[in-house]
């Protein structure tokens, strides 16, 4: 599905005007698991200069990442302050049986594991590999790891992935010309 999609977007983009094939990279960094790295991989195939096609693609992740980012971030400081009053009355209501230290499960396990062994760079760098920014970012802000943190290691992160799969597209470019 994905090498589908992605082979839809080159030839999408390979047949646009020059600067409509930078504009178009923007968006495509926007898309989950296209994110940097895909879309300076695809801007550096079809012949656009890696020092173009990379800040492209960043551009659009970290502009929908940090979106989310900061949407969750609103999102889990509303939640979070209403626990405050309602603290009480929701261990009232919990049942007797029900663990203390409940682990999350799917995903948000996944993830949480990731964070307690590697931490919030940890799963930032590493997080790509296994699923979108776009997951992993609200997924750390809400398992309680501060925006900041996550804002600046997700750009490092996208950043890091960009620029090392626009090289490689910018190889595999030159191989196939």
């Amino acid at each position: 599905m994905i090498n589908d999609l992605f082979a839809q977007l080159t030839d999408i983009v390979d047949g646009l005007a020059v600067w409509q094939q930078i504009l178009a990279l923007v968006p495509v960094g926007a898309i989950p698991f296209i994110e940097s790295y895909l879309g300076s991989m695809l801007g550096t195939i079809v012949g656009i200069h890696p020092l173009v096609a990379v800040p492209a693609a960043v551009l659009g992740n970290l502009l929908c990442t940090f979106a989310i980012i900061a949407l969750t971030g609103r999102a889990r400081d509303a939640v979070t302050r209403g626990r405050g009053a309602n603290a009480d009355a929701a261990a009232a209501d919990a049942p007797a049986d029900a663990p203390a230290d409940a682990r999350p499960s799917g995903m948000r396990g996944k993830v949480a594991t990731a964070l307690d062994k590697y931490g919030v760079p940890g799963v930032c760098l590493l997080g790509p590999l296994v699923v979108a920014s776009q997951i992993t970012a609200p997924t750390l802000i809400a398992l309680g790891a501060t925006r900041r943190q996550v804002y600046v290691w997700m750009g490092i992160s996208i950043l890091a992935w960009g620029v090392l799969f626009g090289l490689f597209g910018n190889l595999v470019g030159g191989a196939i010309a």
